[in-house]
Parts: structure tokens; sequence; C-alpha cells
């Protein structure tokens, strides 16, 4: 990986918000700044910032968007012969163009193997998850029989709640034809993925799906298979860390949450969100950037971005 940039100036120039002026506000999700571009269009900016619990932590993480955006670029080109997908153009490093979706409100995660939310939730008795059976007798990160569908709903404000299927139909958040289409495409997508892993020395452990509709069609939004959407093991070893009831080594954000829970704070009343200390920001963003690199099998190339707020409105202006 190219390193031609100091650890201060790295620390320092994380994109933590844009504002392009004469641009309508953007929509802010936690990670992602969408702008409304007109014709069908909107531009996504993916920042620096990072999110674990549902909050978003205090300090960005260095080049962090840079790596997303690019990994999912890499990822969505994996994937569109299964569904549609959202992109149009990634014209910066930190920025996509991309079809006006309407967003379908339930986020669909598919599950491989009994770790992280699914782990937590066996390990205090549940067998249970978003309506799915969980067989009885398993340990921490055992792959399931079969990949499993966990949706969550996706809320505005706070926390994603878990839900079952039952209940997406019964409520009538998404028709039972779209339901349907929805769960036929998430397990081609993760079997897709799981191989792209596979072949790169990973295992997909578990990920998220986000998906709009863009003139009457399924298209698949947001990002996919990425860091931040996305849980991975090292292949090598794992069947060994496993019989040996060892931790298994991820690539994930899943060691974000760890030093977190750590710090005594899990997004619960009363809990003080921590700072991320220097040290521990640029840990984060190595973890990042391996990742990328095993699974695109490119060097990621850092870019010091001191003006984009100022690149955006031409970047925009041309789309």
């Amino acid at each position: 990986m190219s390193t031609s940039f100091s650890v201060q100036e790295a620390l320092e120039h994380c994109i933590i918000q844009t504002n392009v002026p004469g641009l309508p506000t953007p929509y802010k999700g936690k990670v992602r700044e969408v702008y409304d571009l007109g014709h069908d269009k909107v531009g996504i900016v993916v920042t620096d910032r990072i999110s674990a619990f549902d909050y978003i932590m205090k300090q960005a993480i260095p080049f962090k968007g840079q790596i997303l955006n690019q990994l999912a670029a890499f990822s969505f080109e994996k994937v569109k012969d299964i569904v549609d997908t959202h992109i149009i153009d990634v014209p910066h490093p930190n920025v996509t163009i991309a079809k006006k979706c309407d967003t379908v409100p339930i986020e669909v995660v598919v599950r491989g193997y009994l770790t992280g939310h699914a782990w937590r939730v066996y390990k205090s008795g549940g067998r249970t998850l978003c309506g799915v059976s969980l067989p009885d007798g398993l340990k921490e990160h055992d792959r399931f029989p079969e990949p499993i569908l966990t949706p969550a709903t996706k809320a505005e404000e706070g926390h994603d709640e878990d839900i079952s299927e039952q209940e997406i139909l019964s409520r009538e958040i998404v028709d039972a034809s779209l339901w349907n289409e929805i769960k036929e495409v998430a397990f081609k997508l993760f079997a897709r993925g799981s191989e792209v892993a596979d072949e790169q020395g990973l295992i997909l452990v578990d990920t998220k799906y986000e998906f709009g509709i863009h003139k009457g069609e399924l298209t698949l939004i947001d990002e996919v298979h990425t860091t931040d959407s996305s849980r991975y093991f090292y292949k090598e070893g794992y069947a060994e860390r496993q019989a040996k009831g060892e931790g298994q080594k991820q690539l994930s954000k899943e060691f974000l949450r760890e030093w977190l829970m750590e710090n005594d704070f899990q997004g619960l009343e009363g809990q003080t969100l921590p700072d991320l200390p220097d040290e521990f920001r640029l840990k984060v963003f190595e973890r990042y950037a391996e990742l990328f690199e095993m699974l695109t099998g490119n060097e990621f190339q850092p870019v010091i971005e001191k003006n984009l707020d100022g690149k955006l409105t031409t970047i925009f202006k041309n789309a």
C-alpha cells in the first residue's frame, strides 16, 4: 500500500461532512451524504465517518470513505449479472453517481455463521432470530447448515430493529411478490460474495443488503460486500481454530464494537461514547485497507483530499 502521506496529515484531513453550494441539503446517513442531482440521479459522497451500535463515532477514520466507495464499486461490478445496481459512475475515490431509487425500508441481512449479533442472541438462550429457528448445539463462529436471512427495519432515527418475514408481510411493509424476489436475490448475492471471498482466502460470514426500486425494477443500492456491511474471516486456519475453540481472525467492524464494549459502551442509555485514540484510528484504517487489498487483489492508493467540497461542485455539474 502506498503511504505517501504523513500520519498527521491523514488524521487531520478526514472527510467528516460536505457542503455543495447551489444544491439542496443532502440526506445524511451514518456514513454517506446523498445529493439530489435531478435528472433521475443522485451524488453519493462516502465520508470517513464510522458508526457502531447505531452511533456515529466522534472521530473519523483516515481514507475510510475512499476504501468503502472503491470496494463497493468493485463488488457491485461482481454482482451486476444477478440484479440491477444503482451505479452510474465513480468519478472520484469518495464519490459515486447513482440512479435515484425508491428505497425498500428493510435491511436484508444474510448470515452464514453464528457470529456477532446472532451469537449474542444464541448465547443468551435465544433459538429464534427474526423468525428463523436456530439449531441447538452450535458454538460461536460455527457455520449454519444453510445461510439464513434475518431482516431489520431501516430506522430514520434511532436503532434498526430485528423483524421477521411474517411481520414484514403482515404489516405490509413489502408486498409478498417483491419480498420473494428480494429473498431470492439476497441468497444469490451472498453465494456470489462467498465465491469472490473464497478465491481471495477469505470467508464471507454475514452481510447486509439494501434495495430500491428504479423504474419498476428491483435495484441493489447503498453498498455491497464492504467492510461496513460485511464480516469476513480468514479462511486459512478457520477449521483448526474452531476445533480448538479459539476466536476467529476477522476483517470487519466487530473489532470496533469489541473495543467499545471494553470501554463500557454498547449504545445503551446512560453510557458515554468514548473518544477513539489516534493510534486506534490508524489501526482501523489498516484493517480496512487490508480487506480492500485482499478482496480486490489491488493495492490501495490513498489520496489526501483537502478540498473535496470544491471538487464536488464540478463533479456534480458534469454528472
